[in-house]
């Protein structure tokens, strides 16, 4: 399975959302909370953010080597079927 990981706000409604998604399906995730990360932590997320998608948005998830900028469950499960 590929990895899962996400930078999240702790007050998005739709980041939370996105952590449910994976946590109803049994779907092993990391995640770091931009807000509540140090400003060295925030630094780092914002430029990987930038690296690939030239803005900075929430959720940012990565499935393996995918990017997906929101909630959008369509994408994870297109991203998850890619996994095997």
């Amino acid at each position: 399975m590929k990895r899962v990981s996400m930078y999240t706000l702790s007050t998005c409604p739709w980041c939370r959302k996105t952590k449910k998604f994976f946590k109803d399906r049994n779907i092993p995730f990391d995640f770091i909370d931009y807000d509540l990360a140090g400003e060295q932590e925030q630094e780092k997320i914002s430029d990987d953010m930038m690296k690939y998608t030239g803005h900075i948005s929430f959720p940012f998830v990565r499935i393996g080597d995918k990017v997906i900028i929101g909630y959008n469950p369509e994408q994870y499960d297109e991203a998850l079927k890619q996994v095997a």
